[in-house]
């Protein structure tokens, strides 16, 4: 830990993502030597992230206290708050997980994927189901509502008071599942007394309320009847209500409903299990089951609304889906807004569909999708209802985080009973103080899933430097007296020079004699003992300078790689004056 003040006795509140950013939303709660963990999200790459999947926040201050942590409190089943379980698992024991059972049925398929479902245990809550977790905290699930079924607020009972975390939410009075925020509770806290408030900022910059998810029903009923052709819908694959409206309209419209993406597959699939979906089977199809059904009668929900690059909808954009292709009359609603990063990549997807001859339904205006964050007056009657000592703003960026301290300010909370936090920040809390009183390492963690796992900081640097000013490669033979055997080739990839390919060469050889002629008594020794030349450390040098000066000549900053050839044995000289080979350490071993 960079820095630590904190008082041993004092409850630490350390969140290491979900802090001035969108996504990967990961906090724990410390107390004398106990550590509990609430949710473990993921986040997704940027651009400039060359071949990574996933983005972790850094969890070295977990691994190095791996031995506190007593189990795990989980408040709804979006990426952002537990996609990262699975790889936090490969580091590290969690003895129990708790959470709502929808999200714990989507974890437990990750967990079987990843191969680490023995590394923990898997316990359903129900709405006000209390849990005790080690000796210090006791934990209870109070339903909200937001954009996916079975979400949750959850009240931390510490010796030092309570804790309320509300968790995404919004304050939907009309639910399309019937399942209402339990106001009642919060209110009750709050007549009891909260010690502290930590509450979602997604939306703080907004006034007014954040309008039910029921809202949409018309909207989207009214877009489905107007499309002659086939009908795309892509929304997100965890929004189950959005699902289960969609679902409900295609019925009365007569459309039969193919699934295409599988992380909308899985959902679905865990969501009917749990009843969470309801809808008659024959509605839903395979795709090969409704091509020979009339333009009309078909509805195809797919993932995508957000442009990532894998998804369903993408790929149909791009033309690189096997299955599906866009035709003339063909129409694309996007029941989604970007999220923040995703702009230009949904843009793109929807100018893509256009070209092709589909009519695209998207925007704001619309009415066809609402947040499932809660706006100003939301997060006010989170305030009023709960009346906390003191107040921490959480899960947003700066200015949202700013917005919200504003609003909780105007609601009587003074300026001094609330902090702005960032991520790795110890938020040491007492009866009577709230305050910053450390650090602990918080930058990201880079996940690359096709490989072997993580990407580090050098790798990425050279993966942006590859991408950005290309690759240089030169193949050089070396004897054993540091002479050039050959010409070196030089191969180039995406470099942009003005200089002649091969003026190149003839430079690069001249510029690695040089080098040889100067440096070669470093990493060779005395006659007779050529077996114990540095080759290891040679090409290393050569390489380094190779880059400085190409650098420096070519005005630009491409990614050297040297491939140094040797020799095989070393010559020796024997007593007769005669030269011979020495044998290989492997034949000599042998």
């Amino acid at each position: 830990m960079a820095k630590n003040e904190a008082n041993n006795s004092a409850l630490k509140i350390i969140p290491l993502g979900g802090l001035h950013e969108i996504g990967k939303n990961t906090c724990l709660f410390e107390y004398d030597d106990e550590i509990i963990l609430l949710d473990a999200g993921l986040a997704f790459p940027t651009e400039a992230m060359h071949g990574v999947n996933i983005v972790l926040p850094d969890t070295t201050y977990l691994r190095e206290n791996r031995h506190k942590i007593k189990g795990m409190i989980v408040t709804h089943g979006h990426e952002d708050h537990i996609g990262g379980i699975a790889f936090h698992l490969k580091q590290f024991d969690i003895p129990v997980i708790y959470g709502p059972r929808l999200a714990m049925a989507m974890l437990e398929g990750k967990l079987e994927e990843a191969g680490v479902r023995d590394r923990t245990e898997i316990r359903t809550v129900l709405p006000r189901d209390v849990v005790r977790i080690g000796k210090n905290f006791l934990v209870e699930y109070i339903r909200n509502t937001h954009s996916i079924a079975d979400s949750f607020t959850v009240a931390i009972h510490t010796p030092l008071g309570v804790v309320i975390h509300t968790g995404d939410f919004k304050i939907d009075h009309t639910p399309v599942d019937g399942e209402k925020f339990d106001l009642q509770r919060l209110a009750e806290h709050g007549e009891k007394g909260v010690l502290c408030l930590l509450s979602d900022s997604t939306n703080a910059e907004i006034p007014g309320f954040t309008p039910s998810e029921r809202s949409v029903y018309p909207n989207l009923e009214r877009v489905f009847s107007q499309a002659t052709g086939r009908l795309f819908v892509t929304t997100f694959a965890s929004s189950v209500h959005r699902i289960n409206m969609i679902l409900d309209i295609a019925k009365k419209q007569n459309r039969v409903v193919t699934i295409v993406g599988r992380s909308m597959l899985n959902l679905i699939a865990h969501a009917r299990n749990l009843g969470y979906i309801k809808c008659e089977d024959n509605l839903l199809q395979p795709l090969h089951a409704v091509r020979n059904l009339p333009d009309e009668k078909v509805l195809i929900l797919t993932t995508g609304s957000q442009g990532e690059t894998m998804a369903a909808m993408t790929r149909i954009a791009n033309k690189e889906h096997p299955h599906i292709k866009i035709r003339e009359g063909d129409t694309v609603v996007f029941s989604a807004n970007p999220i923040p990063g995703n702009t230009i990549a949904v843009v793109n997807t929807i100018d893509k569909l256009m070209i092709q001859g589909a009519k695209v339904v998207y925007g704001r205006d619309k009415g066809i999708h609402v947040s499932g964050h809660g706006c100003q007056e939301e997060q006010k009657l989170m305030i009023a209802l709960t009346r906390p000592k003191f107040f921490v703003p959480f899960h947003g960026e700066h200015r949202m985080l700013v917005k919200h301290a504003e609003t909780a300010q105007s609601m009587g909370i003074p300026a001094e009973n609330m902090i702005i936090i960032q991520n790795g920040d110890i938020v040491e809390l007492t009866e009577d103080a709230i305050r910053v009183a450390g650090k602990v390492p918080s930058g990201i963690e880079l996940v690359d899933t096709t490989s072997s796992g993580m990407v580090s900081a050098k790798v990425l640097q050279e993966r942006q430097r590859m991408a950005s000013e290309g690759i240089i490669t030169i193949a050089a033979a070396i004897d054993w007296n540091g002479k050039l055997l050959a010409k070196p080739e030089t191969h180039l990839r995406g470099v942009v020079t003005s200089v002649e390919r091969s003026l190149l060469q003839t430079w690069v050889k001249q510029r690695i004699e040089e080098i040889l002629t100067v440096r070669w008594t470093e990493f060779a020794p005395g006659e007779g003992q050529v077996a114990d030349i540095d080759w290891g450390g040679l090409q290393g040098t050569l390489e380094r300078e190779l880059q400085r000066s190409i650098r420096r000549e070519l005005q630009c900053q491409p990614s050297v790689t040297l491939l140094m050839q040797i020799p095989d044995e070393p010559p020796v000289k024997v007593a007769d004056g005669r030269r011979r080979r020495t044998r290989t350490a492997a034949q000599v071993a042998s």
